[in-house]
Order: C-alpha cells, then structure tokens, then sequence
C-alpha cells in the first residue's frame, strides 16, 4: 500500500473548501482512496474551545496541536487497514499553521510539549501546498461569510498569508499557488501541482539550475520568508542509468532522513521516486555509499519569493559561488529573481554542476 500524506493550507478566503471537493473528485478518478483530515482550529473554536476560553493562548495552542496529530494518527491507522493500493491522506491545514500564530520561541516550547520539534512537525507531511488569500491579488473576492470561525480584514488575511508562508518554507515540496488568473484556473493548477507531485502519469521532476554569486548570507537569515537547512547526502552503488542517494536534512539535531533515485529523461525532466526512511534505514544504506564519491555537506536556504521556491545551496568548498534550484510544473514557466541573487549563468543540464559531480571535488 502507498499512503501519501499532503497538507493544504493558505491565508483566509483561499479557496481551501473548494479545492477539497475538487481533490476529492480528481484523484478518486485516478485510483487514489482519498481520505480528509478537517481542520482542527475550526472545530475547536466552533465547540466553545478557543484562545480567550482556554486559561491562556499558549494553553489553546496545545490543545490544538495535540488534537491536530492525533486525529493524523488516526487517519493513518485507519487508511492501513483499507483494502486500497494508493491512499491520499489530504490535511486541512497542518501542524506548522500553528507558527503563524506564535513567536519561535512559542512554537519550539509547543512542539516539545507533544515531544516533536519544526523538523519533525514540517517534513512529516509529504508534501505542502498553500492557496494564497484572496486579499492579495483578488480582493474583490475577499470575504469570510464562509467560516464563521473567520474574523480577519483584508489586510489582517494578506498579514496572516504572509506568515503562513513564512512558517512552511523550508519544506522540500511546499507549492504556492496564487491568483494570477480566475479561480478556475487557479484550482486547476493546484490539482496539476498535486497530480506532478504523486506522479501521475509518472514522477518527473522538472527542475532548472543557475550558478549565482555567493549570496548574502545576513540577508537570507534575516529573510522572513527563508530557511536554513543542513544536508549530509551520500551517493550509492547504482545501476549506470540510475543516480540513488540518502539524504540527511534537518538542523540543530532534529532530522529526517530520504531515499532518492533518478532517471534522466531530458536536460530538465526527470524521473524522480523519493521516500522518507528511519534513521537505522539511513545508517544502514551508508555501506552502500559509492566509494568512488564522498558525501556532500552543504546548507540550503530555502527562499520564498513572489510565490515561488527557490533553494538555494552553499558548499563549504565554494567561497565566491553558489547554485540555486527551482522546482517547476512547466518548463516554460518564467523565473523571477530576487535583486539580491545575482545570476552567473544557467547551469540546468551541466554535468559538471550536478551534485553527483561535485561529490568527486577534493577539498
């Protein structure tokens, strides 16, 4: 059984409830058994149980992070005992919504009260797409007459969106999905990024890459919208065709760890299939390494700029260069940079740059 596990999330007036009606009927008709985790917030505040009823905010927030993990327990012990092949677990909001609310501090001491941390609570989640607020970009739509749990202005939801996206980046498959267009289409391209993400019909990744000046690393840490991830990732024996690796992500000592294997299918194409291991899984899958490779060491800041993803690596070896990836849906999707990344070049299809490639780089 495969059991997939993705959270959508996003400002007020999103469109969240459509898009689950939509998912419901999309991916029903590709096999999936889909399954809907509904959102915890709602159903506390509706039941009387909110941050002015509960003895303080901090109190509230455990209560709702507690809720929110067991009712995903749940549904995963529930969708092992189905008679199904592929299973979609689809959260209606996920753990980390909860930062939005909360200094780091705060987030870091509720997530410890359920013995997690960030790592953990994010990249639990196999992959995160946000509906942006219709406050920004449609405001004409803008309203919350649709969930009276919802008190927000436009300008409170626009705020609120912003620190949404803020609290998810750093997720390796967090997808923004804004409102450049109608709500149809702006539906449409969410059930398109989820349907490229499960892989139907297959799991390409479609990916470009850009050399850069080494970034300023004072501005990416002060970035509201930007995370630092450290990654250790070991490359294995593997068929001539084939690139498999493990893959070590998480920082201050809170990790998950992921198998890899890719298949080239075009300079910007790939076949892709990733999945998340233990950590003895991860050990365990060292003596393969590829002795002929050493591992690679680097830190990722993970940017979110007018809705897109950038990732962007710096290598210990690199003092003057660094690369950054974007993950798209189209390949003739256009690339807007932050005025802070200078371009060198496009490196996307230059073996030379591939990480499999600098693994052979003598320190």
């Amino acid at each position: 059984m495969e059991i997939t596990k993705i959270v959508i999330t996003g400002g007020p007036c999103g469109g969240k409830s459509t898009a689950m009606h939509l998912i419901q009927n999309t991916f029903t008709q590709r096999g999936y058994t889909v399954l809907f985790v509904p959102e915890t917030a709602t159903e506390l505040i509706m039941g009387g149980v909110t941050p002015l009823t509960c003895g303080s905010p901090m109190e509230y927030q455990k209560c709702q992070m507690n809720l929110q993990l067991a009712k995903e327990r749940i549904f995963e012990q529930a969708a092992r005992t189905m008679d199904a092949e592929k299973v979609l677990i689809v959260c209606d909001r996920g753990a980390i919504d909860n930062k939005a609310y909360l200094t780091d501090s705060e987030f870091a001491a509720i997530a410890a009260s359920v013995g997690s941390n960030e790592v953990d609570l994010r990249d639990n989640y196999d992959a995160v797409f946000h509906l942006v607020t219709a406050a920004k970009g449609a405001a004409s739509f803008y309203t919350t007459e649709n969930n009276s749990a919802r008190t927000e202005t436009a300008e409170e939801a626009a705020a609120l969106d912003d620190r949404l996206i803020s609290a998810w980046t750093g997720h390796p498959h967090f997808r923004v999905i804004d409102n450049i267009s109608t709500f149809d289409d702006k539906m449409k391209r969410l059930t398109a990024e989820i349907a490229s993400f499960l892989g139907e019909p297959e799991p390409y990744e479609i990916e470009r890459k850009f050399l850069i000046e080494y970034p300023d690393i004072r501005w990416l840490e002060n970035s509201p919208a930007c995370q630092r991830i450290e990654i250790i990732q070991t490359y294995l024996n593997s068929p001539a065709d084939e690139e498999v690796r493990v893959r070590q992500r998480g920082i201050d000592g809170n990790y998950i760890f992921t198998r890899t294997s890719k298949r080239r299918v075009s300079d910007v194409k790939r076949l892709e299939i990733e999945k998340h291991i233990s950590k003895d899984e991860y050990l365990s899958s060292l003596m393969e390494a590829d002795t002929g490779k050493r591992q690679i060491r680097k830190t990722r800041y993970c940017l979110t700029y007018e809705n897109q993803y950038f990732e962007i690596d710096v290598y210990p070896f690199w003092k003057d260069k660094a690369i950054v990836e974007i993950e798209l849906r189209d390949e003739n999707d256009e690339i807007v940079f932050p005025e802070q990344i200078k371009v060198i070049k496009e490196v996307t299809g230059d073996e030379a740059y591939k990480n499999a490639s600098l693994a052979k780089i003598k320190e």
